[in-house]
């Protein structure tokens, strides 16, 4: 279980983050004209896909077959959690607004963290 624990955590820290007001965010500068908010979420889900399969890993024993098809399904269910933050930040959080780039950014970054997990737990 305690391997876990990072994946919990950066799990716990990304709700947090994508569920702060918009009000917390600066309006507009150099940031937003280089996309930084595309790459913090590509970053977040890349992270958040590699802790969890690394923790899986670790967690217990499983044949490569059986890795390949619980990596998948973290992919994909990452993948929902940022379709479902972003319906979460138009409806539930003042100041912040559905966006598809996100998603795509969101997907991207799961991509990554699968394809890293795949090669450093997998192709090994």
């Amino acid at each position: 279980m305690k391997y876990l624990l990072p994946a919990i955590a950066w799990l716990i820290l990304s709700v947090i983050l994508l569920t702060l007001p918009g009000s917390q965010f600066p309006s507009s500068n150099w940031l937003s004209a280089i996309a930084f908010d595309k790459w913090v979420h590509i970053g977040m889900f890349a992270m958040m896909v590699f802790l969890w399969c690394w923790g899986i890993t670790r967690f217990s024993a499983r044949p490569k077959q059986k890795l390949k098809q619980i990596f998948v399904w973290v992919f994909i269910l990452s993948c929902a959690y940022g379709i479902g933050m972003e319906y979460v930040q138009e409806n539930l959080v003042i100041h912040r607004s559905f966006d598809v780039g996100d998603i795509i950014a969101d997907i991207v970054g799961a991509l990554c963290g699968l394809g890293y997990a795949w090669y450093r737990f997998i192709k090994k």
